[in-house]
């Protein structure tokens, strides 16, 4: 039976700017080299291949960018690109950031004959859903059209403890994780119990108003944030808070 030597020395790819799909850009490929036992081997010609653009790049000729109906334009907050003790972040470990200025907003929404206005105004420092909303790059910078459900709240300070939520949103401070077992065996970090447990520490104007109660809520549901003091809280919909214990 015929063999073949695949050799890795000869792969070369030209990854630059691949991690952040920072543009529609064609990039050069280079197979290894095929040989099969015959003596022969396939030659190594580039290949093309596209690098897919996560954000839709607005031209400059375009000045403005107005939102139709319930949709908010923010500006995204810059990724921190530093560590708090002042080391430099590779891009594969910067959070992706959830939170921006508010530059546009559109008329609002309808329902029957009642009209809705958006309830955040431009120049407000917004949190918003992890995954929401579409990025345009505009003038340079990086936005975010997203309709106006999905902001979580206000945030006026750098520590996530201050937000003040919107709509049906509900605020919680995480109760820690169990350390031991009920056996008294400690808990590896991997192993702990992710918590669904936590005291509310501020409520949107929906229908929930149990602001310092602890409550039991949706284990998947929410955003989850870590505060400067070092705790863990998760903004959730009030359809997600599940019991109040006592």
């Amino acid at each position: 039976m015929a063999t073949a030597q695949l050799t890795t020395s000869s792969i070369s790819v030209s990854a630059r700017n691949l991690s952040s799909f920072e543009g529609l850009r064609a990039s050069n490929v280079k197979f290894a080299s095929f040989k099969p036992a015959g003596g022969f081997a396939l030659s190594q010609r580039p290949l093309r291949c596209l690098v897919v653009q996560a954000a839709t790049v607005v031209a400059p000729k375009y000045t403005s960018i107005k939102p139709l109906g319930d949709r908010v334009l923010v500006k995204i907050k810059t990724v921190e690109e530093k560590s708090e003790g002042g080391i430099l972040l590779p891009s594969s470990a910067q959070t992706k950031p959830q939170a921006g200025e508010v530059v546009a907003v559109g008329e609002g929404k309808s329902i029957g004959k009642t009209k809705l206005d958006i309830s955040v105004k431009t120049g407000a420092q917004v949190v918003y859903s992890k995954y929401a909303g579409t990025e345009v790059e505009f003038h340079g910078s990086s936005h975010l059209i997203l309709k106006e459900d999905d902001i979580v709240g206000i945030l006026e300070t750098d520590d996530i403890k201050d937000l003040k939520p919107l709509n049906d949103r509900v605020f919680i401070k995480v109760a820690e994780a169990e350390e031991k077992t009920a056996g008294g065996l400690l808990l590896t970090e991997a192993s702990k119990e992710k918590p669904s447990i936590g005291t509310v520490i501020a409520v949107g104007p929906g229908p929930l108003d149990e602001e310092g109660s602890t409550v039991l809520y949706s284990k998947y549901a929410g955003n989850d944030f870590k505060g400067t003091d070092g705790a863990n809280y998760i903004a959730l919909r009030a359809s997600d808070v599940m019991a109040i214990l006592s």
